[in-house]
């Protein structure tokens, strides 16, 4: 099959995301690259565990972790920060485990990540509206600047993502 980004990262990261497939009954040809998306648009296509957010937020690594998520998950974003990219995949999959039974899109999977409460509702649901500060902070996901922030609208961008990680140059042939 073939794995959006899969060039960007080990054999060793590759086979714990199929592990993650497995583990949660996801069909590999599809989640595995979605799951793989996200992590690129998290991480800025760097796939490190120690990426720290830009805006300054305090979330870190491979999709992200907010410091109050890292401590639910028993941990903090230090610790994650100083993981290899395959131990923090742990992590990742602890925190997927709530959602994965409801993810079966990659706009789902996506809102498993920015805002859980989305996940399975319409894609026209917003999420975001300004003035508020949750929409100045992710102001850059608002496609058409109406001053609101959909579901479809944010998960656009790792849409995006999914394509670009398809191509020849970033995605390759795993076996199952």
């Amino acid at each position: 099959m073939k794995l959006a980004w899969g060039k960007k990262v080990d054999d060793a990261f590759r086979r714990r995301v199929l592990g993650i497939c497995d583990t949660f009954a996801w069909n590999p040809e599809t989640h595995a690259s979605r799951l793989m998306s996200c992590m690129a648009f998290e991480s800025g296509e760097t796939f490190s565990p120690s990426i720290r957010n830009a805006a300054g937020s305090g979330a870190t690594g491979l999709i992200q972790f907010m410091p109050s998520t890292a401590r639910d998950l028993g941990t903090s974003t230090d610790a994650l920060a100083q993981m290899s990219a395959v131990e923090q995949l742990d992590y990742v999959e602890k925190y997927f485990r709530p959602y994965a039974k409801l993810v079966h899109t990659l706009s789902d999977m996506y809102m498993a990540i920015l805002l859980p409460k989305f996940v399975g509702q319409p894609e026209d649901s917003i999420l975001f509206l300004d003035p508020k500060i949750s929409y100045r902070q992710n102001a850059g996901l608002d496609a058409n600047r109406d001053g609101k922030i959909t579901k479809a609208e944010a998960s656009a961008k790792v849409q995006a993502k999914f394509d670009k990680g398809m191509l020849e140059r970033f995605s390759l042939e795993v076996a199952l």
